[in-house]
């Protein structure tokens, strides 16, 4: 079976936003215009398609990113396939916009339009500028007291730094909300009603609206020619572009990144969803718009390219494990070239195992539709792949390639977890292991001494989440633990150490000598080991030994048990004798000699510090501005935004635990906050003594 549409036809986007901003009402919409869903599922009543895990219905929030395909006749009378990612907006779930942003090839930016840019809005943001995904960005919420589109248009120049061009300007604004004056036809686009049904009806420029209409469709045509020669040069002879060029021009400028096409509207009472799928099929890119995608040989090393083809050698990167009842583990992959056919051979060079793909489907939301084949640009859910994470390469065996690695951040918070019965610990165990797998921004851990399982992850939500997940859809009763900050160790002085390890029992005894040099490094640039051993003091067999020795002395931490961070370790010298020397005699005395030589130099401990962002009505401001500096908060910025004021602080995780419950009381529940983890700092003597008699 061939293609069905041509690869020049797909459009894979994601919708990305601050929490609340309307991105899941948006894809609702989207998925309702576009025939997908007849009819519409509401986030508020807890009927969202996108979002179909009980703790989404909820809480009212997107946790997981959602894949699902629909299809939209374009303005040309053509069908366009169109791959949704659904992403969330709730900071504790970066990861999941981290890993759609890295499978996309565009993607709608939503504000809300009596909030501007959030501080999620700005994180996402820059997710985006660091996979170069050109953007659309969409006012949503016109219709809202205090929606003002120009104001969102400022805030994101002085607060993104980029360059917003509207396509469009508003007629009207809260509840006078009626439509849109697209500026490339320069006609109004009135909606006849709020519900489903209500129909566009296109018209002539509100009389009040013409000049401003004049003031923006200049300066969104100045911005397009500048993307061609010719027709800057016809503009600035007095010709301007048709209809046709001038989109051409601006898909041009949206693809490079040069500026973002700004469009807006209102997803609750269905006013600016058409015009903005016009808009994705026009402006966002097909996947062979976008460079080949680099990769690298996984024998030699060398820089590998693969272009959005189906005729180059098959690469896909799975980027998302879900499971479902009944069916059990999915996995999300997205194809960057070549062919795909069901039961094919695979190779995992991220990890050098071999997998098979076994059942193929193409997802929408929670259902699924069976395909036999797919090819370069299809999102789509392989089942039956035993060896493979997220973030991983899967490839043709004859022809390997190991495409970009994703990153994933460290988790900044920990809670104890025990079952409450014995059959629950079987059940646990193997529940933490899948979810671990699901989402690597999760980690479980055994505490080595004392046997006790670790939850760690990135905010206290998300573990709130997880273990909320934990019963009700495996079943395991728990108990948890207060969650607790997850502390680094880092070496305070240079130091050298010469240790040797000396055992002379009955038999073979133990010996090895090791000298090493220990210095901080660099803040961010992690821990690194090196050898400059000259003469042979030390053979080659023995070093892997002395590097796994200083490895356990990193992951365990010296003081409090904690891991130890950005630190330079040189093993420059040492001995060995050719009997009593072995791997393991050289990872003992190492292990030794770390522990020696960093109480020598002295270690210090690090904190996670919080980017913490207050949003409240200014009577609250002072008592509000008082209790961050009694957490040890700084405050850096303070400003208004619409007749709220916005306070910026970098405050310590640790005395954050609660807040929300805090910030209710003071502001009489009319505050709201959203951290996210900003950098580690230096904990201050006074509290690093309170931090050392809990965990020693």
């Amino acid at each position: 079976m061939a293609r069905q549409y041509p690869i020049e036809d797909y459009r894979n986007f994601g919708i990305m936003a601050h929490i609340d901003a309307g991105k899941t009402t948006t894809t609702e919409r989207i998925l309702y215009f576009t025939g997908r869903n007849y009819k519409i599922g509401e986030t508020h009543d807890g009927a969202s398609t996108m979002d179909f895990m009980d703790q989404e219905a909820e809480r009212g929030i997107t946790i997981t990113s959602a894949a699902t395909t629909c299809f939209w006749t374009g303005r040309d009378g053509k069908k366009r396939r169109l791959n949704i990612i659904d992403t969330p907006g709730h900071v504790d779930f970066t990861i999941e916009v981290e890993r759609s942003l890295r499978v996309l090839d565009g993607a709608v930016c939503v504000l809300d339009s009596n909030q501007g840019v959030e501080p999620q809005t700005e994180t996402v943001w820059r997710q985006g500028d660091k996979y170069n995904v050109p953007r659309i960005i969409f006012a949503n919420k016109m219709d809202k007291t205090g929606a003002d589109f120009y104001m969102c248009v400022d805030d994101i120049k002085a607060k993104l730094g980029a360059r917003p061009v509207p396509m469009q300007i508003p007629i009207g604004a809260e509840s006078n909300f009626q439509g849109v004056i697209d500026l490339i036809t320069m006609k109004s686009i009135i909606w006849d009603g709020d519900g489903k049904d209500s129909k566009m009806v296109e018209g002539e420029i509100p009389a009040d609206l013409v000049d401003k209409a004049n003031e923006y469709r200049a300066a969104m045509i100045e911005a397009a020619v500048e993307m061609d020669d010719a027709a800057l040069e016809a503009f600035l002879e007095g010709k301007e572009p048709d209809a046709d060029t001038l989109r051409k021009l601006v898909r041009k400028a949206t693809v490079k990144g040069v500026f973002y096409p700004m469009y807006c509207g209102s997803a609750f009472k269905n006013k600016g969803v058409q015009p903005l799928l016009d808009a994705v099929v026009d402006f966002l890119p097909a996947p062979i718009d976008r460079e080949a995608y680099k990769g690298t040989d996984p024998k030699t090393g060398n820089e590998l390219l693969r272009k959005p083809s189906d005729n180059e050698p098959l690469s896909l990167i799975a980027f998302k494990i879900m499971s479902f009842e009944h069916v059990g583990s999915i996995t999300f992959c997205r194809i960057y070239s070549g062919k795909l056919e069901q039961g094919m051979a695979l190779a995992n060079t991220s990890r050098d195992k071999k997998e098979r793909a076994g059942r193929m489907y193409l997802m929408h939301a929670a259902d699924r539709e069976e395909i036999k084949e797919a090819y370069a640009g299809d999102i789509v859910a392989l089942q039956g792949l035993k060896d493979t994470r997220t973030g991983e390469t899967l490839c043709d065996p004859s022809k390997p390639v190991i495409l970009e690695k994703m990153e994933f951040p460290e988790p900044v918070i920990e809670m104890k977890i025990e079952p409450k019965t014995k059959a629950d610990q079987e059940k646990m165990a193997i529940a933490l292991n899948t979810m671990s797998l699901e989402d690597p921004s999760f980690r479980v851990s055994v505490h080595p001494e004392s046997g006790e399982t670790i939850l760690k992850g990135m905010g206290e939500l998300h573990l709130d989440i997880k273990v909320d997940i934990l019963k009700r859809t495996y079943g395991v009763e728990a108990m948890t633990g207060a969650p607790q900050v997850a502390y680094r160790e880092t070496l305070a002085r240079p130091t050298e150490i010469d240790y040797t390890h000396k055992k002379q029992t009955g038999g073979t005894g133990q010996f090895a000598r090791v000298k090493l040099k220990l210095e901080p490094n660099e803040v961010g640039k992690g821990n690194e080991f090196s050898t400059s051993i000259v003469g042979g003091s030390i053979p080659k067999e023995y070093i892997p030994g002395v590097e796994k020795g200083v490895k356990s002395v990193w992951d365990n931490g010296i003081l409090i048990g904690f891991p130890m961070v950005d630190m330079k370790v040189n093993l420059y010298d040492g001995a060995f004798h050719e009997v009593d020397s072995s791997a393991i005699a050289f990872e003992i005395a190492t292990r030794a000699a770390m522990k020696e030589g960093c109480e020598k130099a002295g270690v210090k401990i690090l904190e996670p510090v919080m980017d913490v962002e207050v949003v409240s009505p200014g009577e609250f401001v002072g008592g509000i501005i008082g209790d961050i500096n009694s957490r040890r908060g700084q405050i850096r910025t303070q400003e208004m935004r619409g007749n709220a004021t916005v306070i910026r602080a970098y405050v310590p995780l640790a005395n954050m635990f609660g807040y929300i419950n805090t910030l209710r009381s003071m502001s009489t529940g009319r505050a709201q906050y959203t951290m996210q983890f900003a950098h580690y700092a230096d904990v201050p003597r006074n509290v690093a003594d309170e931090v050392k008699a809990k965990y020693a």
